[in-house]
């Protein structure tokens, strides 16, 4: 199939972008940058915007800046860039880890890194990384800039605060320090596809006790979140196989997975606990206790 007919817009500034979204936002106008959702979705006409604003000519959303303790990331950098790190220390570690597993390597080159935050697939591993970092999200329209953390940007499945007159601008992710370690761990049935299940572990390590644990999931349940449960249990604490078993446990016990069938809730909450223990055993292997438990 073809898409249906359109209006066609190319601004050459945010400013520009935001003026002509407020005209056509009641007319299910469209922000267009990587286009990998959006674009298939308008060739089987499951998505018919009137009017497309293509971004990628704004030379601003264009750019990554580390500045004020966080890398921000404008609205046009592809997930491509994440390939080698883009920062030093363990922030750019994670994001060249965690690119490996979107998608292949095509779509790495065309989509972006916030398209995926507006896109909001509670499998996106952008997504995961935005909520377990504690990520700022800023919003432009016409009107006004707002800033909204991630935790709240995203309301359920596929949904998410953006009004229909804004377009996300910029990501913020804090810079982590050189003491902390991450985990990452995805289930898909083939590399590239949808993630079944995935978490992302981040801990900061002073001696052999653990602190500020922050642990992710999604793929699971209608969209990413923090599992505040499991990171109690380890907050605090010198990390061992029982302890972390006893977090994946609690997390497994308390995510409410989108499967009607009680097969598919067992399941799924098998793959939580699968994933939640990966990921922490990454995140704890330096850990010298921990290590010596082979």
């Amino acid at each position: 199939m073809k898409p249906s007919k359109f209006t066609y817009y190319e601004p050459t500034s945010v400013e520009q972008a935001v003026l002509m979204l407020a005209d056509v936002a009641e007319h299910d106008g469209r922000i267009l940058a990587g286009g990998q959702t959006l674009v298939p979705a308008m060739a089987l006409r499951f998505a018919q915007p009137a009017y497309l604003i293509d971004i990628n000519g704004i030379a601003s959303l264009q750019e990554l800046r580390q500045r004020q303790g966080a890398l921000e990331i404008g609205a046009c950098v592809r997930h491509a860039a994440f390939h080698t790190p883009v920062v030093d220390g363990p922030l750019g570690r994670l994001l060249s880890t965690v690119v490996q597993h979107i998608a292949h390597l095509p779509i790495r080159n065309r989509g972006t890194f916030c398209g995926s935050l507006a896109n909001a697939d509670p499998s996106s591993e952008w997504c995961l990384v935005s909520v377990t970092l504690g990520a700022t999200l800023q919003l432009r329209s016409q009107a006004a800039a707002r800033d909204v953390q991630a935790q709240d940007f995203f309301l359920g499945y596929m949904t998410t605060a953006l009004a229909a007159d804004e377009m996300l601008v910029s990501a913020r992710l804090p810079l982590l320090p050189a003491h902390t370690h991450f985990g990452f761990e995805e289930v898909s049935r083939r590399a590239g596809d949808f993630a079944q299940a995935v978490a992302l572990a981040v801990v900061d390590v002073q001696g052999d006790r653990l602190s500020n644990v922050r642990l992710g999931l999604g793929g699971v349940e209608s969209t990413v979140r923090r599992l505040h449960h499991a990171e109690g249990v380890l907050e605090g604490q010198v990390p061992t196989r029982a302890l972390i078993d006893e977090a994946a446990r609690i997390a497994a016990d308390n995510v409410e997975p989108l499967d009607t069938t009680d097969e598919g809730l067992h399941y799924r909450r098998h793959l939580t606990a699968t994933v939640v223990r990966r990921s922490l055993a990454q995140a704890c292997a330096s850990v010298g206790s921990f290590h010596s438990q082979g």
